[in-house]
């Protein structure tokens, strides 16, 4: 059913398997009221009963709330992603599992599974956040109760400054320090940030080219190393990076120039540098695992001048909405691709 040439069928096949079944009791109930009032039954009461019985018994067996669950907390992207709205403006079935929904039942133990899932897979981006601020009152009412899930939420809330208002912040921040698995978080939090002010004070170089054969544990060390506020140029060409190094690049918000030539930074560390590294000019990405997947989120920096996907898998579709959407793109190299 998940195979790589197929879609995932359940976000069609739940909500049809239920909207068949609603519908069809709606039916039974409004002919029989319109066979009573015009005093011509067709069916008997029994067998008006049975109907119903028969679609009823489907809705029981089913039982939609660990189907849901199932799906949502399946470890693959492509599965669990169907509990999301098929659009950013449309609610899915997250959303009908939230506490604060009237469709909860279950005082929000399923969503915070599927949130975990979430959380800890593909949907650790700002834009996920963002759109989950709406649900801010469920997720400190569950970290009220010691969830953990809900209390990382609302500590990368915080740090990636996404919810208004001082009152509110302040609200969030009481939340977390009324249990001791909050208060432990919020601390780390507050670690995390009185480092990120040392590191973003000016000071240091302004370009940084960090050897060959360098990992994500090595870039994690040299940030740890002192003040990077004026760096503006970083070159991680040719190393052993990949995306896990993308939560220290966020934290660069002056970085002007970035290379990632011949590394295997992919879609989950593009998707998530467009969301923090607005004043992105040249980006190079040549021979990166990269797909369109990540490469539209670029849409995004519209400070970006030069562009390099040589070699990637950049396709004709992509490569036009990148130009539409970019305005001070300048210079693209899209040699060795579907766009050449």
């Amino acid at each position: 059913m998940h195979g790589q040439t197929s879609t995932c069928p359940h976000l069609r096949v739940l909500p049809n398997l239920v909207a068949v079944c609603t519908a069809a009791v709606c039916v039974l109930v409004a002919e029989q009221k319109d066979q009573e009032r015009l005093n011509s039954l067709n069916q008997t009461a029994e067998e008006t009963a049975n109907n119903l019985s028969c679609y009823l018994s489907v809705l029981k067996k089913i039982q939609i709330l660990p189907v849901i669950e199932q799906i949502g907390t399946d470890p693959r992207c492509e599965v669990h992603q169907m509990v999301l709205g098929t659009r950013d403006d449309k609610e899915g079935w997250l959303s009908v599992l939230c506490p604060s929904s009237l469709a909860c039942v279950d005082e929000g133990s399923a969503w915070a599974s599927i949130l975990q899932m979430l959380i800890s897979c593909c949907c650790k981006r700002k834009k996920f956040l963002g759109m989950l601020v709406k649900s801010l009152g469920a997720c400190m009412l569950l970290a009220l109760r010691g969830n953990v899930t809900a209390q990382d939420v609302l500590c990368l809330m915080l740090e990636w400054k996404l919810i208004e208002g001082s009152d509110q912040s302040l609200q969030v921040v009481t939340t977390l320090q009324s249990t001791p698995t909050g208060k432990r978080r919020y601390q780390a939090l507050s670690d995390r940030q009185m480092h990120l002010r040392e590191l973003q004070q000016k000071g240091g170089p302004r370009k940084l080219t960090l050897p060959s054969r360098s990992t994500d544990a090595d870039v994690n060390r040299m940030l740890s190393s002192g003040s990077f506020g004026n760096l503006e140029c970083l070159s991680l060409a040719f190393t052993r990076v990949t995306s896990a190094c993308a939560e220290q690049l966020i934290k660069l918000p002056t970085l002007r120039y970035l290379n990632l030539w011949a590394t295997q930074f992919g879609d989950v560390g593009l998707q998530l540098i467009s969301e923090h590294l607005h004043k992105l000019q040249v980006l190079n990405l040549c021979e990166t695992p990269v797909t369109d997947k990540g490469l539209e989120a670029l849409a995004a920096i519209k400070s970006l001048r030069k562009l390099n996907l040589n070699s990637t898998s950049l396709s004709v579709e992509t490569f036009e909405t990148l130009k539409e959407m970019l305005p001070s793109l300048l210079e693209v190299d899209v040699r060795y691709t579907d766009a050449w």
